[in-house]
């Protein structure tokens, strides 16, 4: 590491504050999938798309762009990230027809892509040893935000005033957060970085990438269902943005409960059993969507239980990547938050395949076959791996 490495208060608040911008800019489109299918006259799975290709995009470039910009200030990659990211979402809310609005998306995942990471190896590296761990929690934590407030004000916003307002509003957001990052992250700071060598030789270690995967096969069934909450609850419940907002409100609460949860199942039970109780969990729960209509009250009782078994999966994951690859942890790391976005990307194309196929019930069922085929990926990593 080299730069001034001064300890700045208010710079972990700053990252986080970026994170849920990054956060809110990337999942609030669960929100809007019926406003923007109406809007550009476009099908719900065809909608669906935008996250999709998002999480592919992010999933091919974060690594590459990355490692790619590895020599630059970390001051000035953060900056440009989230630069590219407003630009790209301004781009969005102004975007006449599907073509462009997916380059939008793909724009903003390069720009997430070269953020996330870097801001969390920057949290760590200006955080003392002992409270590393702390810092990056802090660092992520304005991610898991988006998803309890962000995601839901946006959904709100879109039924009220319409989906473009959505996404200005979080290119609008991320403007300050930009000057921030410029005059509060040291000049000259850089950091160790990973190489595309070191991503190849990882790429190579069929050990490391059966337990890799187990993030996409985990969260591919969980996005099944969740890229179409939307317009599966308005048509099987009949919400309207009251409902849906307060859907995805719970779905939120569950994230951050969840992400408080996975690390204390982890440390009791160990990473291998926590993450198999998860999946099954997921097989239980998914199925319920599929036999919409019934009572809210119990409605949202699921909708905060899948997202807490859904959200408790990343500490325990990382654990146990860690465990597998104690020299190698920034590589393995860095192709573990690939796999995240394949996992959505997988998902939301399924979701949309089974949605064009058999309709918008179906998704629950589907939903718990996949999470069946994750139950079998993390048994056989963990029989690879011992």
């Amino acid at each position: 590491m080299t730069g001034t490495a001064h300890h700045d208060r208010l710079l972990i608040p700053i990252l986080s504050a970026s994170n849920f911008v990054i956060g809110m800019g990337a999942f609030v489109v669960i929100g809007l999938l019926n406003p923007i299918s109406a809007d550009l006259s476009i099908s719900t799975a065809g909608a669906g798309w935008i996250m999709t290709i998002y999480a592919l995009a992010y999933a091919l470039l974060s690594p590459l762009l990355v490692s790619l910009t590895g020599r630059i200030g970390r001051r000035r990659v953060l900056a440009a990230g989230l630069l590219i990211f407003a630009i790209a979402n301004a781009m969005a809310a102004l975007a006449p027809d599907p073509a462009t609005l997916f380059a939008a998306r793909v724009l903003a995942a390069a720009g997430a892509g070269i953020f996330t990471p870097v801001s969390a190896a920057v949290g760590a590296g200006l955080s003392r040893p002992e409270r590393r761990a702390r810092a990056l929690a802090a660092v992520f934590f304005g991610l898991t935000l988006a998803q309890v407030i962000g995601v839901p004000a946006g959904s709100f916003i879109a039924y009220t005033f319409g989906w473009r307002y959505a996404l200005a509003i979080v290119a609008l957001i991320a403007l300050p957060c930009i000057w921030l990052i410029w005059i509060r992250v040291p000049a000259g700071l850089s950091f160790q970085t990973v190489t595309l060598g070191d991503l190849a030789r990882a790429l190579r270690d069929a050990r490391i990438m059966i337990a890799v995967l187990f993030t996409t096969s985990f969260l591919g069934a969980i996005y099944v269902v969740y890229t179409y909450l939307t317009p599966l609850l308005t048509e099987q419940m009949g919400f309207g943005r009251n409902g849906i907002t307060l859907a995805l409100l719970v779905f939120g609460t569950g994230a951050v409960i969840g992400n408080l949860l996975g690390g204390i199942a982890a440390d009791r039970f160990g990473p291998f059993r926590t993450l198999l109780g998860l999946s099954i969990a997921q097989v239980l729960l998914m199925p319920f969507f599929s036999l919409l209509p019934y009572s809210e009250i119990w409605l949202f009782v699921i909708i905060g239980l899948w997202s807490s078994f859904g959200w408790s999966f990343m500490a325990p994951q990382q654990v146990r990547l860690i465990a597998l690859s104690p020299d190698g942890a920034s590589v393995v790391l860095a192709l573990n938050a690939a796999a995240i976005y394949i996992g959505a990307a997988i998902g939301s194309a399924a979701g949309g395949w089974v949605l064009s196929t058999f309709g918008l019930p179906a998704l629950g069922w589907a939903g718990g076959i996949a999470a069946t085929l994750a139950v079998l990926h993390i048994w056989m990593s963990e029989r690879k791996s011992v």
